[in-house]
């Protein structure tokens, strides 16, 4: 049991949750949606696939009997690392349908975080492809399974290995019985340092989740959500991602090709109405839009969410590409937190929403645990219907409180409205000499500088003040002539026009032509902070 028995009651007996489990989810899809069209891709051939809800349903039953007979079993774990392609949508229709679970890779994993999925899930299976954005997954397979005992590796060419090859065309599976209450699948954490933990969460969770966020979204059978980001990441599944997509009857075009041309492509000829992106990618649709007119007309809705969003780009969007923002601001153990289509322009633009549910508790507290006054900024701690109340296997149980609240390590403040103000990681905020430098502060404050077009700060070790500040800088035009000297200085007198406090302006500044990122496109600090021993500060 995930939940403690009373609170899995009390969820229950007040309507949040319910006994429907992933085991028949498709199907229900299936019955309610017959021959609309769920899902629009390409598979590992690269062979392009349309398929309506019942065929769908279909193809995950056919891959079920499949995975049956290569020996996976109820309550099994299986780890899934496909890019976004019709197949991925398949393998974990078939797992949830045998009631086997999941295990939530992303595409950028490598050995040293598989191995430990596998070793800490007891993995039965590792369902991946060959080759693919130049990683060879079958031979990183084959290594985990050797070291691994227990793996069986199943190496997928196209959506036709799913099929059983003397399947009758009308076979039919009943979903395996499964409780509300037990794991579904397991989820990977953000995994900014170390190795991700895995998270776990539960049919009736999840699926409430789902719920509420395709009806904060205002989903339904017209919505054509593109799929840029791994398809495997939290954002893209549930908030409200694919799931609420095809809870709601709209279609899921999942996009391989994560480059603005592509997707813009795809908007125009599958008549596209809500994308999902991170930060980095807005910034490289807006220079594109800009660049080449695409036709975006059908697009309502641009959620931004992963990391945070700065004003001076939220304030583009509507403007630029024609579309709504929403803002969404949440995490793999739980909370989701959205911008209202009610909302004020205001409130959209500068904050990151606010929760799904008046059953999320939300506490925002000082470094030693005490309430903060409304308004303050301090670490957001959260506990509520679909956030966990502990890591697989017990890992990190310092990351919760005695009475089960998640401890996010966010810094925010909260308005009254209840909309939360992302402020950073506690993890981003700089010590230098004793006070706290907020890293997204000065990332807004730099970013609204004509000359830069992004911006990340971390902090440099420092023998004599704990720590400094480092920005590094990606500019808006490049300019073989000016030095990163010229720039820092130009920079400086930025920030002090803006009332910047001295001691936050930062001590070095580095030009680069693009940051590092993490597997699901945000920018990876970790990297940068390991690029400083290569690199001369200015």
């Amino acid at each position: 049991m995930l939940y403690p028995d009373d609170v899995c009651a009390d969820y229950l007996a007040r309507g949040l949750w319910t006994t429907e489990t992933f085991a028949e989810f498709f199907d229900v899809c299936s019955d309610r949606y017959s021959t609309h069209t769920a899902l629009v891709g390409h598979d590992l051939a690269g062979t392009p696939v349309r398929l309506s809800y019942t065929q769908l349903a279909d193809a995950a039953t056919a891959a079920a009997i499949l995975l049956r007979e290569k020996g996976v079993q109820q309550g099994d774990y299986v780890l899934v690392q496909l890019p976004n392609v019709v197949e991925f949508v398949v393998v974990i229709g078939a797992l949830w349908k045998l009631g086997a679970r999941p295990v939530m890779c992303l595409p950028a994993h490598r050995k040293a975080e598989l191995s430990h999925f596998a070793q800490q899930s007891k993995a039965r299976m590792f369902i991946t492809c060959h080759t693919w954005a130049g990683c060879d997954h079958a031979a990183l397979a084959a290594e985990i399974a050797s070291q691994v005992e227990g793996v069986e590796v199943l190496v997928l060419k196209s959506v036709g290995d799913l099929q059983p090859a003397d399947q009758p065309t009308n076979t039919t599976l009943t979903p395996a019985n499964v409780s509300a209450f037990d794991v579904a699948f397991l989820q990977v954490s953000g995994g900014t340092t170390g190795i991700p933990k895995l998270i776990p969460r539960s049919h009736a969770d999840y699926l409430y989740s789902v719920r509420e966020s395709a009806k904060i979204c205002q989903l339904d059978t017209q919505t054509k959500f593109l799929v840029v980001l791994p398809v495997s990441h939290n954002f893209t599944m549930s908030s409200p991602g694919i799931l609420g997509v095809f809870y709601s009857g709209g279609t899921v075009v999942l996009n391989a090709d994560p480059s603005p041309s592509t997707s813009f492509e795809l908007i125009a000829s599958e008549r596209i109405t809500m994308a999902a992106l991170v930060p980095p990618l807005v910034n490289a649709w807006l220079m594109v839009a800009k660049m080449r007119t695409p036709d975006l007309s059908s697009l309502r809705m641009l959620q931004v969410g992963g990391a945070k969003l700065t004003e001076q780009l939220a304030r583009r969007v509507q403007p630029e590409l024609g579309c709504r923002l929403q803002q969404v601001f949440g995490m793999a153990e739980g909370l989701v937190c959205y911008t209202r289509p009610e909302d004020s322009e205001e409130l959209v633009v500068s904050t990151q929403g606010r929760p799904i549910s008046a059953d999320d508790e939300i506490r925002i507290v000082d470094d030693h645990d005490q309430p903060v006054p409304l308004g303050q900024r301090g670490h957001l701690l959260t506990r509520g219907p679909y956030t966990i109340r502990g890591y697989f296997a017990g890992a990190a149980p310092h990351s919760f409180t005695e009475d089960g609240f998640y401890r996010t390590g966010d810094i925010v403040r909260q308005l009254d409205s209840g909309h939360l103000i992302v402020e950073g990681r506690d993890k981003d905020q700089i010590n230098r000499g004793g006070e706290k430098i907020s890293a997204e502060e000065i990332e807004d404050h730099l970013i609204a500088h004509p000359d830069v077009f992004d911006a990340a700060v971390v902090g440099v070790p420092d023998e004599t003040l704990g720590e400094k500040c480092c920005a590094w800088i990606v500019v808006t035009h490049h300019d073989d002539t000016a030095s990163a000297k010229e720039l820092g200085h130009r920079l400086r007198q930025h920030l002090r026009a803006r009332g910047v406090a001295e001691f936050k302006i930062p001590d070095f500044f580095q030009v680069v032509t693009a940051f590092p990122v993490t597997g699901v496109g945000k920018t990876s600090r970790k990297q940068l902070r390991a690029l400083l021993k290569d690199h001369s500060s200015t």
